[in-house]
């Protein structure tokens, strides 16, 4: 898989394009809202809402947003009932797709994810059938910098990463979901420049598109990731050389 460009680096590129159009906001509230409902609102005891919290400052979100978020995903604004729900299914070429989402309506949501997959060539499928193929791990994105690929490996399997590969101009890690806070802090710790930590669905293995399979997915996952109720989006494609170099010129 060295070289190939997951979502998961993609993603993260396509958050500094949003910062920089305006759009941070509504994620960074997304992640603080999804924390908040996971693990409470107290940061003291919730990394995940720590760490939410903390982006959003560093994004300049004004301290009224935050804590309308925080509030929100702890269900304690008037109609702000939030249910958790997964949709599951594939786009073109294969590709196995998962969505994440909080929503105060059901009713609207499956039938505008069912539209939104349509759209793009690609299916909602039964629940279970795309998230047997993934499991809940601790995903770090680091900065390739100018240290060797050697350099690197040792100071995340020393930090405690238990999967390391190349994706594009960074890396992917892996660990425990339960200690990727305790990585990340080591590999920061170490010098390294950590582009993005998050608990998040890994592919168990990944999916080679076609340069044509690969724009159309990438289409799906972007207008996945602007709907207002998709928290996360999870997917297990490669994208050909070809592809990357085209996205690189952008």
């Amino acid at each position: 898989m060295a070289g190939h460009s997951h979502w998961a680096g993609i993603k993260h590129k396509k958050a500094k394009e949003d910062a920089k159009r305006g759009k941070a906001f509504s994620r960074l509230a997304k992640a603080i809202m999804t924390a908040t409902r996971h693990g409470g609102k107290d940061p003291d005891t919730n990394l995940d809402l720590k760490y939410a919290v903390e982006a959003a400052k560093a994004a300049n979100m004004p301290k009224d947003n935050i804590e309308r978020a925080v509030l929100k995903g702890a269900g304690e604004l008037e109609g702000s009932q939030l249910e958790a729900v997964r949709f599951e299914g594939y786009g073109p070429g294969g590709a196995a797709v998962m969505v994440d989402t909080l929503t105060d309506n059901r009713n609207r949501t499956t039938p505008h994810m069912r539209k939104i997959f349509g759209d793009h060539g690609g299916q909602l499928a039964a629940g279970g059938s795309v998230s047997w193929s993934f499991d809940t791990k601790g995903q770090i994105l680091l900065a390739a910098g100018e240290r060797s690929e050697e350099e690197l490996f040792d100071a995340a399997i020393e930090a405690g990463a238990d999967d390391f590969q190349r994706a594009g101009d960074d890396y992917e890690l892996s660990c425990d979901a339960r200690s990727l806070h305790a990585v990340r802090d080591a590999l920061l710790e170490a010098g390294l420049e950590v582009e993005s930590a998050e608990v998040t669905m890994v592919p168990q293995s990944y999916v080679d598109l076609s340069v044509d399979d690969g724009r159309k997915v990438l289409k799906l996952m972007e207008d996945l990731e602007d709907d207002e109720d998709v928290t996360a989006v999870h997917s297990n494609f490669n994208l050909p050389d070809e592809l990357i170099a085209e996205l690189e010129a952008e």
